[in-house]
């Protein structure tokens, strides 16, 4: 969820439980205010009847036309003693003339005349219902709600996306960002201090990245030129002690795995410089490739190997494929796939390379179950061990396919291992 979205969600629940909140209290205020100037006016009307039935002064009317009525009868000192002297309470009062029951507020005061008798005086004026108040004040608070949500909304949305704009460009930036790559400086200019902050600290660690990149590719770099000339030298030491040494069967066997070992070492240093090249950026020239004439070349060049392994190869080109980008590269990727296809492919198998207007695919009868996809593409994985790889031949395929755009995939279908390279609309 976006960062503004889930900004606008946390104002909503809070705004929905502060109006809730603040409905219930204007309510129980308003009740509680005209609750307050009705019991003043009972106990004033009350006081009066009082007053006049003390003194022996006649009464008015108990139903006088006015809001207020009253009834007044004797009771028991028992009755007396177990209820309060003055009680208000809220009730639903008979009303003979309307012939409906109606809300009505209460007070009920018990008092002793001069002969030491005992009365209660029930003192009642119409009220307001309760229930109708509520609902209105719940649709008026629903209403308003509404209003005030939408309104205020509306402004955070418009507010929080002016205020986040140095943010979306430093994600943007960060987004199109590619180490070891010529990258647009960061514009955006700000006076947020935590804004500022956030960009200073990017461009820290952008530059953070391109120094230990830096520092890598050039020691990959020196390390593969400064060990072309020893593996050299060793070859060919071995090659002359061959050639003028008389030398047992078991010697000999011992100086070819030697030489096979200084073979896997020339092709890993030759792999890892070209790696370092790919990344570097190294290879800028670009031209147009005809990928189905690349895959006849390479399945051409691969015949004797893979006759050796009676792998069967079969080349289906569904449509013409080409794809601007550098030849070498180009050649690179192919032969991985092809090579990888060989290597990994059980004696006597079947290797299917797919041409299409947008994709070429290789896939090989397996000897083995599905291989991890997850880390296929990385550096030195080979899942079983296999002779003559050097574990780096898919990782070349995945930087040139990051270095153009295109999307190099695994998948395990029908017992055959499939790579595929998606080409670009």
């Amino acid at each position: 969820m976006k960062l503004i979205n889930r900004i606008i969600l946390h104002i909503s629940w809070v705004l929905t439980l502060l109006l809730a909140a603040w409905a219930s209290l204007f309510y129980f205020a308003m009740v509680d205010e005209i609750n307050d100037e009705v019991d003043d006016s009972l106990e004033f009307y009350s006081e009066m009847l009082i007053t006049r039935s003390l003194a022996g002064r006649e009464l008015p009317s108990s139903s006088s036309g006015s809001n207020n009525s009253y009834y007044l009868r004797e009771v028991t000192s028992d009755y007396a003693d177990s209820h309060p002297s003055v009680a208000y309470s809220d009730e639903e009062i008979y009303i003979p003339e309307m012939e409906e029951s109606e809300p009505a507020r209460v007070l009920r005061t018990i008092f002793e005349d001069c002969d030491g008798r005992l009365f209660e005086l029930t003192v009642l004026t119409p009220s307001f219902e309760k229930d109708d108040l509520l609902e209105t004040i719940l649709w008026c608070m629903v209403w308003l709600y509404l209003l005030l949500l939408l309104t205020i909304l509306l402004v955070n949305v418009l507010v929080l996306h002016r205020i986040l704009r140095p943010l979306y460009a430093l994600l943007r930036w960060l987004d199109s960002y590619t180490v070891g790559r010529a990258n647009e400086p960061l514009d955006n200019d700000t006076r947020v201090p935590e804004f500022r902050r956030l960009n200073e600290a990017a461009i820290r660690n952008a530059a953070r990245a391109e120094y230990l990149f830096d520092r890598q590719k050039q020691f990959i770099g020196n390390a593969s030129h400064e060990m072309q000339t020893p593996l050299a030298v060793c070859r060919n030491r071995l090659e002359m002690l061959v050639d003028t040494t008389e030398l047992s069967e078991e010697q000999m066997g011992e100086i070819f795995k030697v030489q096979q070992t200084l073979d896997y070492l020339v092709r890993l240093n030759r792999s890892l410089l070209l790696l370092s090249k790919i990344e570097g950026g190294q290879f800028p020239e670009c031209e147009q490739v005809d990928f189905n004439a690349l895959a006849r070349r390479a399945a051409a060049d691969f015949g004797e190997l893979y006759a050796a392994r009676r792998i069967r190869i079969e080349l289906r080109e569904e449509g013409a494929l080409h794809f601007r980008m550098n030849p070498s590269l180009a050649a690179s990727v192919v032969n991985n796939l092809l090579k990888n296809a060989c290597v990994h492919g059980g004696e006597g198998g079947e290797v299917e390379v797919t041409l299409t207007r947008r994709s070429l695919c290789v896939a090989n009868t397996a000897t083995g179950g599905p291989l991890d996809g997850e880390h296929i593409f990385e550096r030195f994985y080979q899942g079983t061990k296999k002779e003559g790889s050097t574990g780096l031949g898919l990782s070349i395929v995945d930087a040139v396919c990051r270095l153009y755009g295109l999307h190099c995939s695994y998948a395990f279908v029908g017992g055959r291992h499939t790579f595929t390279v998606d080409f670009p609309q």
